[in-house]
């Protein structure tokens, strides 16, 4: 989100408010990541709450630890490549100023998304595991002279869950789980400020608009607790049934702001700002949600060698309506409305088993966008509806040790952005922007997992 010229505390408001909202579109909607576990990447998600292959899955149910006698540990890592790029694109001021200085309209960046669990067999009833994973965030950056610089230059999250869960067999057939979550979250953003504008209002001389840029950057950070819910059921020797719930967690980032201008006639604008107290280096706060969501899913043992799978999931976006910012001293809080929607995401998946060593997986899936219209679509979150296709393969060169590798490949729908400018509005001081994202995804994911 931009920072407006006119008031630093406001400039904090806004632009914590938008740490909240960056994206990890290229491999999920919104700003989740479902990376957690090789197997279940491999077969495009569809596993993820009746599947149960391993302790990975704890993070997408916590009851599947159940399933899995003894003690086992697990990690690996996904390797995500997100590319997006606005095409087509528009930006003016409100008095019609060409923002355009050349820079490139790509967005994407790569991330790397370890995971870790482990879990210990109490004895015949009780399992206890813990889980560390990142459920969202991913880094999205575009050159500082991109035509869409006001609105958005760097956006960097980074979640990382600790889930202790405990695990109840309450029949043979029959796992109940629950875990608590304490999610530590950091958030870095950055976007050019139109000093020339302003100075050209003020007076200074060779000051011009979109030509005298200043540069903003916000960080923050916060722990916040929720919980995850989960069980299982052996519904026949070759069905199983799953279903899981991972609550909402309630977040309050506090943020440092930090200006600077690119050239001379912008710092004269910045110190004019800091000598009336706007534009100041400081302080703020923004309270968030990562939302709660719900799987449900089936696992079916068709044949000796073939297995198949299917899995809903639904998220609470909604919970993103709106942003409440608050201050360290007494200036109002400020409110900014996103008017995200709730989703689905579904998906279907097969394993096959070449021989006793290897099995061979893949699977296909569609994700909604929460992201209502082009008005709500923005540089940060440029999110699209999308469909996974993956492939996979599990090595078993003993009884105890396993290892997967897994692909997965995303196709975004293009997707309208349209962020228009009034004198009035948020958009007022980084102005109109409008294009045409082009979104997809290449994740690759290995994990080893190993039993004792």
């Amino acid at each position: 989100m931009p920072l407006p010229f006119t008031s630093r505390k406001l400039a904090v408001a806004v632009a914590l408010a938008s740490a909240a909202l960056v994206s990890a579109q290229a491999a999920a909607t919104g700003f989740q990541v479902r990376e957690q576990s090789a197997k279940s990447l491999a077969n495009a998600f569809s596993n993820a709450a009746a599947g149960a292959e391993d302790v990975s899955f704890m993070a997408h149910n916590p009851a599947a630890i159940g399933n899995i006698d003894g003690n086992q540990v697990a990690g690996g890592v996904a390797y995500i490549d997100a590319s997006f790029e606005l095409q087509d694109a528009e930006a003016t001021s409100l008095v019609g100023t060409n923002y355009d200085r050349g820079g490139s309209r790509q967005g994407g960046e790569t991330a790397t998304v370890p995971s870790f669990a482990a879990k210990t067999q109490l004895d015949e009833r009780w399992d206890l595991g813990l889980a560390i994973y990142a459920p969202y965030g991913l880094s999205t950056k575009y050159d500082k002279d991109w035509i869409g610089r006001y609105h958005a230059v760097e956006t960097e999250l980074t979640t990382i869950d600790f889930q202790p869960t405990l695990n109840y067999r309450a029949t043979e057939r029959l796992n109940l789980a629950v875990g608590l979550r304490a999610q530590y979250a950091d958030a870095t953003l950055s976007n050019a400020v139109d000093l020339g504008a302003r100075g050209a209002q003020a007076g200074v001389p060779g000051a011009a608009p979109g030509g005298n840029d200043g540069f903003a950057e916000v960080t923050g950070d916060d722990w916040g607790f929720g919980y995850t819910l989960g069980v299982l059921y052996q519904a026949t020797d070759k069905t199983r049934l799953g279903a899981s719930y991972r609550s909402e967690i309630d977040l309050t980032l506090e943020g440092d702001a930090r200006f600077s201008a690119d050239d001379p006639s912008g710092q004269i604008v910045l110190d004019g700002a800091r000598a009336r107290n706007t534009l100041t280096n400081g302080g703020g706060s923004a309270e968030l949600t990562t939302p709660a969501n719900l799987n449900f899913g089936v696992y079916h043992q068709l044949t000796d060698r073939l297995a198949l799978m299917a899995n809903a999931e639904w998220t609470e976006w909604s919970s993103f309506d709106e942003l409440t910012v608050e201050f360290e001293d007494s200036t109002p809080d400020s409110n900014t409305t996103e008017n995200w929607d709730d989703t689905w995401a579904f998906s279907v998946g097969a394993n096959y088993a070449l021989n006793p060593q290897w099995l061979l997986r893949a699977g296909l899936g569609i994700d909604e966008t929460p992201v209502p219209s082009a008005e709500f679509r923005t540089p940060r979150v440029p999110d699209a509806d999308r469909r996974w296709a993956s492939l996979g393969a599990t090595y078993q060169p003993t009884e105890n040790l396993g290892i997967t590798a897994g692909y997965l490949r995303i196709f975004g729908d293009d997707v309208d952005m349209d962020q228009d400018a009034t004198p009035t509005n948020e958009n007022a001081s980084r102005g109109n922007l409008s294009g045409t994202y082009e979104v997809e995804a290449d994740v690759f994911a290995l994990s080893l997992d190993y039993r004792f």
